[in-house]
């Protein structure tokens, strides 16, 4: 196992360990799934993906309050993939945000947007769902408050913020959990060192300077709206937020979005890596 170790201090009575999980990727198909899916499934089919998130989980059982998972748990929708998602999310230590990959169709027929998300989201239904939420989640745990927010398009919508200002007035010190991690200078260039063109940096909230390296048609999916820059600029100045989980990149990553506002990007689960954080 790739562990990580990092501390948060802000003054809990009592330390809280969690294990932050993130892109596991595993990828199943059954008689019920088209050909497609199976192709998919022979292309990125591996048992040891699978195999780590068990074990990630029984570590966390073992040395942890709660695991984290921020999406990509699955690559793509399936009968198959929503059986085993249902059958690992069942288990309530197991707090869940879902990544763009839980929407995947992979047949390219149309714009990944809120419309292909819905479409997706209603055949992961009709498969009997995944159990538990996958476009809001909170959690009060060990007097912390996890909100998991979906931004796998990294786009925020405005009735998240509006969930998110109601969770601040609870007054509990709020963990933010999403996919995609929000743009910050170096890992921006981070990123950018590691690929070339339009495979790199897909991060939320990048501004039209750093825009200008992207095709439009790549501009167009990573340009914030105005409900996303609303929504990052609450979350810059809320004090009551003390640290961001994401993934999404397949790399690790720390760095800070403010001077008190820890960001960690955590590389991929399919790759055994994961990051057990202490908060003090």
């Amino acid at each position: 196992m790739k562990l990580l170790k990092n501390e948060i201090k802000i003054g809990l009575e009592k330390p809280l360990k969690i294990l932050h999980v993130t892109d596991s990727h595993i990828a199943l198909a059954d008689e019920y799934d088209s050909e497609l899916k199976h192709k998919l499934c022979e292309q990125k089919f591996s048992p040891e993906k699978e195999k780590y998130l068990h074990e990630h989980i029984a570590y966390a059982k073992k040395n942890c309050d709660i695991l984290v998972h921020t999406g990509d748990m699955f690559d793509f929708v399936s009968h198959a993939n929503t059986v085993k998602a249902r059958e690992i999310l069942s288990d309530d230590f197991i707090f869940f945000i879902a990544g763009n990959h839980e929407y995947s169709q992979y047949v390219g027929e149309a714009w990944e947007d809120k419309a292909y998300r819905m479409n997706s989201f209603m055949e992961i239904e009709r498969y009997g769902g995944f159990g538990v939420p996958m476009l809001w989640n909170t959690r009060l745990i060990g007097g912390v408050n996890f909100v998991g927010i979906d931004n796998s398009y990294n786009l925020f919508e405005d009735w998240q913020l509006h969930h998110l200002k109601e969770e601040v007035k609870k007054g509990y010190p709020i963990i933010l959990c999403f996919h995609a991690p929000l743009f910050e200078q170096s890992l921006y260039d981070y990123h950018y060192s590691r690929k070339t063109g339009d495979s790199c940096t897909y991060l939320t909230g990048l501004d039209e300077e750093h825009l200008k390296r992207y095709s439009e048609f790549r501009a167009y999916q990573q340009r914030p709206d105005e409900p996303t820059l609303r929504m990052i600029e609450y979350i810059k100045s809320e004090p009551m937020i003390k640290a961001i989980l994401t993934g999404h990149l397949h790399f690790s990553y720390e760095s800070n979005i403010t001077e008190a506002l820890p960001q960690f990007v955590t590389g991929g689960g399919y790759d055994d890596i994961c990051r057990e954080i202490t908060i003090i």
